[in-house]
This record gives structure tokens, C-alpha cells and sequence, in this order.
């Protein structure tokens, strides 16, 4: 069981992070005898996934919506795989959006790195 320091430490975010999402229910952790919250091996590796799914832009309610589901139970399978499948179409959508970007910059690199060499060339036959 982890403290609540010692889960922040290990996910990389703040405790502040971890009680919000305990507030917006998307954690719940356990409390000890004096009423202090312990993450255990389960909780850690929900968050893990609570994380990456906000660094693809997942929105909150989106996450509160899953979590619900899975306190439910395995009667929300199904809608708990759709809610996934969604993102993963987000998330691929991202991916050609960010290779068109890249593309467009490298182009865009390319084209500065000739003009400034060639007009260093220029300024060396002045």
C-alpha cells in the first residue's frame, strides 16, 4: 500500500492531481485506520491508464464515464469496449494529424536551411 506521496511520486503527478481525481470519482482509494488514503498495486495501475488516456486527450467526463462503467460491473463490458474504441479512432486521428504537421515543418525546416545557406554562400563571395 502507498501513501498518497508515494503514489504521486510514483506515477509522476502531484498529490493535488490524485485528489481531484478522487474527488471527480475517478479513483477511489483506500483509507487506513486514521482515515488516510492508501493506493494499492490496482490503483496505481488504473491510474497509469487514467493518465495516459488524458495525455491523448481523453476528456474527464469521458474517464468519470468509464470508471462509472467499471464500478458497475461486467454488465458494462460491452459499453466500456465501445467507450475504448472511440478514443483509439480519436487518438488515430491525432497520429495523421500530428504526421501532416510534421511533415509540413520538415518541409518548412528544409526550405530555411537552404535559404540560410545559400545566402551565407552569397555573403562570403561579397
Amino acid at each position: 500500500m502507498y501513501t498518497i506521496g508515494e503514489a504521486a511520486k510514483i506515477l509522476g503527478i502531484s498529490s493535488h492531481t490524485l485528489r481531484y481525481y478522487e474527488k471527480e470519482t475517478i479513483i477511489i482509494p483506500d483509507r487506513d485506520e486514521n482515515g488516510d488514503r492508501r493506493y494499492n498495486d490496482s490503483h496505481i495501475q488504473w491510474l497509469q491508464l487514467v493518465i495516459k488516456l488524458r495525455e491523448t486527450q481523453m476528456p474527464i467526463l469521458t474517464i468519470q464515464r468509464y470508471a462509472s462503467l467499471f464500478l458497475e460491473g461486467d454488465q458494462t463490458t460491452q459499453a466500456r469496449l465501445h467507450l475504448l474504441e472511440e478514443h483509439k479512432r480519436s487518438i488515430k486521428q491525432q497520429i495523421r494529424t500530428l504526421n501532416d504537421v510534421d511533415a509540413m515543418l520538415e518541409r518548412k525546416i528544409v526550405a530555411y536551411k537552404n535559404y540560410i545557406s545559400k545566402h551565407k554562400q552569397n555573403d562570403f563571395k561579397s
